[in-house]
């Protein structure tokens, strides 16, 4: 029988709350683990970006990365944002390793190619560009990787990647070794039928019911490509994945995501 292994993900509006931010590292220490832990950007970059008179660009909730934006995320993402985050869970008693793609070779990705909309420099990867073997000796030493959305591509170029894409990855990699439950938490308590109501969770979603909701708009926006991600890592190995409230990682009310 594989371990279990819990691969966590959460999003910029938590991190951009320090109470709230810290609440989740609170909870998430509680977890057993082997863990692994994928943040995104929150709002530092953007905001920086307005301060210098330049103005972010966003398509279809991807952000452009152009060479200057590249630099200001690099900063907040693998600087600031992920060693506030290693250095509070320290402060817990886990014995966090902050990492971007490019630390021990753990990721490797490829920069996006020009189609209709230049990206510029974001990249894109699958579960074979996770050194998993890496990250299987950390989580042996007892260490719990933290993961910023900072890639590279082997050839001395930095890339800006999706932390859901990362977090979808690492999961789909790590299934060979171990059972991996792939948490997406973020300010919801899952997916929900209306969403006006923060209760109407819809508990369980299945390929087919996923294909339904989402021709019928309820699903829709940003919570499209985190469920195309979720169910891909589901055909690829991963045991289960669960969308839910950041805060509330121990209550009952959450999506759990299945094939059928």
């Amino acid at each position: 029988m594989k371990p279990e292994l819990n691969v966590f993900k959460i999003g910029g509006g938590i991190i951009d709350n320090e109470a709230d931010l810290l609440e989740f590292l609170r909870q998430f220490s509680a977890v057993a683990s082997p863990k692994i832990l994928v943040h995104g950007g929150g709002k530092g970059a953007s905001e920086m970006l307005q301060r210098l008179g330049l103005t972010p660009r966003m398509v279809h909730g991807r952000r452009i990365t152009d060479a200057v934006t590249l630099d200001l995320v690099t900063m907040f993402y693998a600087g600031k944002t992920n060693k506030q985050i290693v250095a509070a869970l320290q402060s817990s008693g886990v014995n966090a390793l902050g990492l971007s793609g490019a630390d021990g070779n753990v990721i490797r990705a490829v920069k996006r190619p020009v189609r209709e909309i230049d990206y510029g420099f974001v990249g894109d990867l699958s579960e074979a560009n996770v050194n998993t073997g890496l990250l299987h000796q950390f989580l042996i030493w007892g260490l719990t990787p933290v993961f910023c959305p900072i890639n590279h591509d082997g050839n001395g170029q930095l890339l800006n990647t999706n932390a859901d894409t990362i977090a979808a990855a690492v999961a789909k990699a790590m299934s060979k070794q171990y059972a991996v439950i792939l948490h997406f938490c973020f300010e919801k308590r899952g997916v929900l039928a209306d969403v006006s109501d923060n209760n109407s969770v819809i508990t369980k979603i299945n390929l087919t019911d996923y294909a339904e909701l989402k021709e019928s708009g309820i699903i829709a926006d940003g919570m499209l490509p985190k469920l195309e991600n979720a169910f891909e890592a589901l055909q690829f190995g991963v045991e289960k994945v669960i969308i839910e409230h950041a805060l509330h990682l121990n209550d009952d009310l959450k999506t759990t995501l299945c094939l059928t």
